[in-house]
């Protein structure tokens, strides 16, 4: 008998694709309304005035304007101004 458990398909999966998280527009570029700022796992990046969060803590502009990155109280905040 054997000792160990047969190795089904669920131990062969090999290298995945990342998740493309990250920074997507960065400071000093224009953006509209809709579009993704910033993909990431958690809140490292705080939203700021004119900026909501997705429920995957997604971050994207409410309005048309120039994306600002800054830092307050510790917190990275972006904005679009």
């Amino acid at each position: 008998m054997a000792h160990t458990k047969a190795g089904g398909a669920t131990r062969q999966k090999g290298n995945r694709r990342g998740k493309h998280l990250g920074v997507k527009i960065f400071g000093g570029q224009k953006v509209s309304s809709g579009n993704i700022l910033v993909r990431q796992k958690g809140s490292i990046f705080h939203a700021g005035q004119g900026v909501k969060v997705g429920r995957d803590f997604t971050l994207f502009a409410v309005k048309s304007g120039e994306v600002k990155f800054l830092r307050q109280r510790g917190r990275q905040l972006v904005s679009v101004q």
